[in-house]
């Protein structure tokens, strides 16, 4: 009962502090572990022991395993160098300097020991990197160059904490320390790939969604446990495995099943990671009271605390800046990845959160080990402050470095002209499987439906939010107040009991699916992107249409002429680089830009909206 208990509050506390996170604009890991920093001082919350077998057996594997599924597998192979030297080479530097330090400042600490600490507190946080990362609204490079390492460094970081234990325990030599590290990243890596191997050849034979799904929630203990049973390193298995997942996932056959994976992970993660943070806050009380009567003394152990703080948070930039610039003193290195601006290292120095593995990896040290207490309270002051230092000052570091994230503007016309090309795609496809049998009010209909999805993502690209609805955002209005009262009918006739609750279930099912499509699609139409349009993606190249385009001067009044003479509504207005004949987008109902190209030939039309200027070119199908 009292476990229960527990679990039902964490649960609501995350749930109520995750909403006032966001709804107050204040970054909801600090808000949770503040939240718990406050509970363990409250005299009616009992004492929570975080158990490190439930943190590094129960939360990190999915936790991983999570953030691994929505890794790009492409940017982690493009970014190795630069996850490698962090998420290896920081970690055992880290490791090292920790070590020395903690055994400088308490001599009485055991150096075998004193590296221990430093091998748990080396590696940030995979949950408080990425979370704060995405928040702040990062380049695309560091947040992929974070998640790779966060992924990563936790396995160097277990495999230097197991040779650290086991020197407590007794001798080790460098050949025993080297031959752990290969077995655990060749045995992980084995793992994790036969672990994917056999999940994959599972999904491709079941059917059921059900099945389907709950075989991706055991996904990473299925990678996990077997290469913990052979000494390996799971969180290097369960990585492995979830990298390879996420990116054979949608290839995979089974669309239902793939949109219940994607949901339960989302809710999985959700819960796991913030209850991580709250975890960290509520072990403040007890840690704080375990070093009262060692005999270090407290003012001691406070002061050497907060030098290992400084020593954690100085060393980082200290390993960055270098291994960002040296590599590209190769010539070949320079040349295939150039150096970025000072900006990016100072801004991967400064991501630098420890959290609940930290936490978890310190409690791991033996339990008769002689001033364990001052260890642990020090792991704690290095975890609670990074997570405030760094994770209070990193948005105001990235605005004051004038860093940009990803524009808004450039996905959206990106994601347009990738719709565009699947569009494409889609038609030719229906091109050769339509017979002379089939009817053409359905041939039609599905030409009509497939080109209507695509033109929904050029809508995003258009006026501002103070001007009328676009027809997908209308449609998907009335839609909605529609299915509003198809819902309301139903639940009328279930309430009269003239039909069976299956039957009335699946047609409820089949509403709220279309209700769910229609929310994003109206959520993602709204939200206005408001930049350039540099950066554009070319899939295909450009064409000779493009690059022969010469741009003209727009009108002040601009307007679709044939619009004004049919009486039809413009949505967008696009110009032809050819004439400079003025028209409206393939979102009009005139589609008089894409006619005036069938009349005319002239092949490249440019946006004349507000802060647009990329083309298109109607006979390559081509952006630029």
């Amino acid at each position: 009962m009292n476990i229960a208990l527990g679990v039902l509050v964490l649960v609501g506390v995350v749930c109520a502090g995750s909403a006032l996170g966001r709804k107050i604009n204040v970054s909801v890991p600090l808000l949770l572990v503040l939240t718990g920093v406050a509970g363990s001082f409250l005299p009616f919350v009992p004492t929570i022991e975080l158990n490190p077998e439930l943190v590094l057996v129960g939360l990190l594997p999915p936790l991983l395993y999570a953030a691994a599924l929505r890794t790009s597998l492409f940017d982690f192979g493009s970014n190795r160098r630069a996850i490698g030297l962090l998420s290896v080479g920081y970690v055992i530097f880290g490791t090292v300097s920790i070590g020395l330090m903690v055994w400088w400042l308490f001599p009485e600490i055991p150096l075998p020991a004193a590296t221990a600490l430093g091998a748990v507190v080396a590696p940030p946080d995979a949950v408080a990197a990425t979370a704060i990362a995405r928040k702040v609204g990062m380049p695309r490079r560091i947040v992929s160059i974070l998640e790779g390492e966060s992924l990563v460094n936790d396995a160097t970081a277990l495999v230097c904490l197991r040779a650290a234990i086991a020197a407590i325990a007794g001798s080790i030599s460098a050949a025993e320390i080297a031959g752990g590290f290969l077995l655990a990243a060749g045995g992980g890596l084995v793992v994790g790939l036969a672990a994917a191997y056999v999940l994959t050849q599972l999904r491709l034979r079941i059917r059921s969604v059900a099945i389907n799904t709950s075989t991706s929630l055991i996904a990473p203990l299925v990678a996990y446990l077997p290469a913990e049973a052979i000494h390996a390193s799971g969180v290097l298995a369960v990585v492995v495995a979830g990298l390879i997942m996420g990116t054979k996932a949608p290839s995979m056959p089974n669309g239902a099943a793939r949109l219940s994976q994607r949901s339960n992970w989302d809710t999985v993660q959700f819960v796991l990671e913030n209850s991580v943070f709250l975890l960290i806050g509520l072990q403040v009380r007890t840690i704080i009271e375990g070093v009262q009567d060692d005999s270090l003394g407290a003012a001691r152990i406070w002061v050497g605390c907060a030098v290992i703080l400084l020593a954690v948070l100085v060393l980082r930039p200290l390993w960055v800046f270098p291994a960002t610039y040296l590599p590209r003193l190769i010539p070949a290195v320079r040349r295939n990845d150039p150096a970025p601006p000072w900006q990016f290292p100072a801004i991967v120095s400064w991501a630098g959160m420890r959290g609940v593995v930290t936490l978890a990896a310190v409690l791991v040290l033996p339990a008769g080990l002689e001033h364990r207490s001052v260890l642990i309270l020090a792991a704690l002051v290095v975890v609670g402050g990074t997570l405030t230092l760094q994770g209070f000052t990193l948005p105001a570091l990235v605005r004051v470095l004038k860093v940009k994230g990803p524009d808004p503007r450039e996905d959206a016309l990106n994601q347009a002209s990738l719709m565009q090309l699947a569009t494409t795609a889609g038609v030719e496809r229906l091109k050769e499987l339509r017979t002379d049998d089939d009817p053409p009010e359905v041939v039609a209909m599905l030409k009509r439906r497939t080109q209507e999805r695509g033109l929904a993502a050029w809508e995003r690209l258009g006026r501002p939010d103070s001007e009328s609805a676009t027809p997908s955002q209308r449609y998907a209005r009335l839609r909605l107040a529609m299915l509003e009262a198809e819902r309301a009918k139903v639940l009328e006739l279930r309430r009269g009991g003239e039909y069976a609750h299956e039957v009335l279930s699946e047609v409820l099912d089949r509403l709220d699916i279309e209700e769910s499509m229609l929310d994003t699609s109206l959520d993602e139409l709204e939200a206005r992107p408001g930049g350039g349009g540099e950066g554009i993606a070319r899939p295909g190249g450009i064409c000779e249409h493009l690059e022969r385009a010469t741009d003209r001067e727009v009108p002040d009044d601009a307007s679709c002429d044939d619009c004004a003479r049919e009486g039809t509504t413009t949505v967008h207005l696009r110009m032809c680089l050819d004439c400079g004949h003025v028209a409206c987008c393939d979102s009009s109902p005139g589609t008089h830009a894409f006619r005036h190209f069938r009349t005319t030939g002239h092949p490249v039309m440019r946006s004349i909206e507000p802060g647009e200027d990329w083309r298109w070119c109607y006979t390559d199908e081509l952006i630029g």
